[in-house]
């Protein structure tokens, strides 16, 4: 099996089966037996088609009815195109051998000839102009459904929105977290530095490290002993704006994995007491993996639903952190297949849950309290929207509230409030 024939088996689940790309291709990878330099062939075409998706596709319909098109066949003109259009480093007729072959398992010499004359044509006209219109370029440019766009135009600064939508087009980085508990940030740098792995200070987070050469975390001996974590820098100005202190009774109310419960103890040398709060116990259990890992004992895990008023946590809290669930538009840079999966209505059903989980852990916030929230979307609705209705209804004060965007980070809408 090549490289292109595991990346169209991820993009075929991806369209298919909903899958989540990340998931699809980490499966795929395992059962692929290719060599590492192959496997970043996979992640590049994967990745490269579901960032450039609509823009792919506009270049492709000159030539061919999509519509029309088996949608197997559909994925390998995408991919085939990504390369022509995209790739310098990659031969224009080995994608297109190879895409012709793929035709041809799925509908014989007929497909086969058509998928050879789409992409020859490609390869000599290339992509149509993009628009003159500033707004319909950035949809198409960087394949930005029109209704995402739109969100993005509400929250972000007008004077950088194009910039803003090239940013989320990019790879994002890989982002350490080094454990305040274990080692410094320099340190760590100068450990990772002398393993070949390029790794520079980011300076918008006391412990945050961007990351380049590194492979597969797990392969890696300061990961093992615990000296890091994997964590983008917007994820941890979530801990960071929470300002936790020793003795503190917390509730990291949405704790998933558990990269802001451990962040909360590291912040407090270990000498809090944190309930890591999730429904999933399959998280719960991965976060209890990375607390013992990064030598963590201050953390309980407590699988509930928060919208129960008899789930088993404590009737106060002196710091609340709800990271909500969201539309997950921050993370495109990480997870473009978003684009493609999410509708517009998901804003306001989303919306509706944050309210929900929002009045749950405020009735555990104790007087003096502190609540942070955070999604990493940039809806308004989710984010300053949100954060507005809760005031008007609760009476808490709003202390400080933060966006970040890429390319310094994943795009975090943050807000800290406060009880009297």
């Amino acid at each position: 099996m090549t490289s292109r024939d595991v990346a169209r088996r991820v993009l075929d689940r991806v369209d298919k089966d909903g899958a989540w790309a990340t998931l699809a291709l980490d499966g795929e990878l395992t059962r692929s037996g290719l060599d590492e330099r192959d496997r970043r062939l996979v992640s590049e075409l994967v990745y490269g088609v579901l960032r450039n998706r609509s823009r792919l596709d506009r270049a492709l319909a000159v030539h061919a009815d999509l519509s029309r098109t088996p949608p197997r066949v559909v994925t390998a003109l995408r991919i085939a195109a990504y390369q022509i259009l995209f790739l310098d480093r990659v031969p224009g007729y080995a994608a297109v051998d190879d895409a012709v072959n793929a035709a041809r398992l799925v509908g014989g010499a007929k497909l086969a000839g058509f998928c050879n004359a789409v992409l020859r044509k490609l390869g000599t006209a290339r992509e149509p102009a993009l628009p003159s219109d500033p707004r319909a370029r950035l949809e198409i440019e960087h394949s930005l459904p029109a209704w995402i766009a739109g969100e993005l135009a509400a929250a972000a600064p007008a004077d950088q929105l194009a910039e803003l939508a090239a940013a989320f087009s990019q790879p994002a980085p890989i982002v350490a977290r080094a454990n305040a508990l274990r080692t410094t940030r320099d340190d760590l740098i100068a450990q990772l530095q002398a393993a070949g792995i390029t790794a520079a200070p980011v300076a918008a987070a006391a412990m945050a490290i961007a990351l380049d050469g590194l492979g597969d975390p797990a392969r890696n001996a300061t990961f093992n002993a615990g000296l890091w974590t994997v964590q983008d820098t917007g994820a941890q100005l979530v801990g960071i704006t929470a300002a936790p202190r020793a003795g503190q009774r917390i509730l990291d109310a949405c704790a998933g994995v558990g990269g802001k419960s451990t962040h909360l103890a590291e912040l407090v040398g270990d000498a809090a007491r944190i309930d890591a709060a999730d429904q999933l116990p399959t998280k719960l259990a991965l976060a209890v993996d990375t607390a013992r890992r990064l030598g963590i004992t201050s953390i309980a895990s407590v699988a509930c639903d928060l919208l129960d008023p008899a789930a088993p946590l404590a009737a106060a809290y002196d710091l609340i952190v709800l990271d909500a669930p969201c539309t997950g538009l921050g993370v495109l840079r990480r997870h473009p297949d978003a684009k493609w999966r999410l509708k517009p209505g998901d804003v306001p059903r989303l919306a509706q849950l944050q309210r929900r989980l929002l009045d749950a852990v405020v009735a555990r916030l104790a007087p003096g309290g502190a609540l942070i929230y955070s999604v990493c979307t940039f809806t308004r609705a989710e984010g300053p929207d949100q954060i507005a209705a809760l005031v008007e209804r609760t009476g808490l004060r709003l202390v400080e509230e933060r966006r970040t965007w890429p390319p310094v980070a994943d795009a975090f809408y943050i807000a800290r409030l406060e009880r009297a």
